[in-house]
């Protein structure tokens, strides 16, 4: 089965270079990753040369989405030179909008180039009207929300530690986006929409997590296992529950029980849009 870690960051000025990153795929038999470039559109990194390096010195092992400053009249340019310079897609968020008078001229522009959106946001925008709308524009660009559509932020844990109360209003309407077929959502494991328990057992299993809330049911359910991906989100997933139990928050989940969904989530999907050749 091939590996692909669709959520990564690596940086000098920020994270960890890129060879920790390579060490917990070695360790963990992960054989691609694509990187992220870390920040928000809005105010992020904007100089990609390192990303651009590690692709360069790890030939077949990376891919990169890049971010441009939707804001700036040049971003569309810019944007373009990262396609020229082999960025696979760029980052955009539910809210990014460009100057002038077409709001979309960023999306049109990736959308044009052929480009991957990789979309982070709030549940509440994510279920907004207003996004729906926007992705009905795009039916051929393949647009993948990230962090499980920030699921996460609607879960609040109370003291007596109870399972948050059901029915996800917000979430369950994010996943309404699933009716595009250009849509693809990627998973990032348990630790970002679960409480730690006080006490842990001796090794990693289901009972690490009190009470799951049925995120990743929901996900399966309105998705499918062929438009869901995993993304560790390293280096943060190690503040977390660590790199590999990511993975098997995926790869021992009961919500995944057949081999081939879990296939799809941890590899297959991800090289339906990405060429790490």
């Amino acid at each position: 089965m091939t590996v692909v870690d669709t959520h990564t960051h690596a940086g000098i000025n920020w994270f960890e270079p890129v060879e920790m990153l390579l060490h917990q795929m070695t360790l963990n038999e992960v054989d691609h990753a694509v990187l992220i470039q870390h920040g928000r559109p809005e105010y992020g990194t904007y100089d990609h040369s390192y990303l651009y390096e590690c692709v360069d010195r790890f030939p077949g092992k990376f891919e990169i989405i890049a971010i441009v400053d939707s804001k700036k009249t040049n971003s569309l340019q810019e944007l373009e030179e990262h396609k020229k310079k082999g960025a696979a897609g760029v980052r955009l968020t539910a809210t990014t909008r460009s100057p002038g008078p077409d709001k979309l001229a960023i999306w049109r522009k990736a959308a044009e180039l052929k480009m991957v959106v990789s979309c982070m946001g709030t549940v509440e925008e994510f279920s907004s009207d207003e996004f729906l709308e926007l992705v009905s524009e795009f039916p051929y660009m393949p647009i993948i929300i990230e962090h499980l559509a920030g699921g996460g932020e609607e879960i609040s844990f109370p003291r007596n530690g109870r399972a948050p109360v059901a029915p996800y209003i917000q979430f369950q309407k994010a996943m309404e986006l699933s009716g595009f077929d250009n849509t693809y959502l990627k998973i990032h494991g348990l630790g970002e929409f679960n409480k730690r328990p006080d006490a842990l057992n001796d090794k990693f299993d289901m009972e690490f997590f009190d009470q799951i809330p049925p995120l990743l049911e929901i996900a399966k359910t309105s998705f499918g296992h062929r438009r869901i991906m995993w993304g560790s989100d390293y280096p943060p997933v190690s503040g977390r529950e660590g790199y590999r139990n990511s993975m098997k928050s995926v790869t021992m989940n009961p919500v995944f029980s057949a081999p081939t969904e879990s296939e799809w989530i941890m590899g297959k999907t991800a090289l339906t849009l990405f060429n790490f050749e």
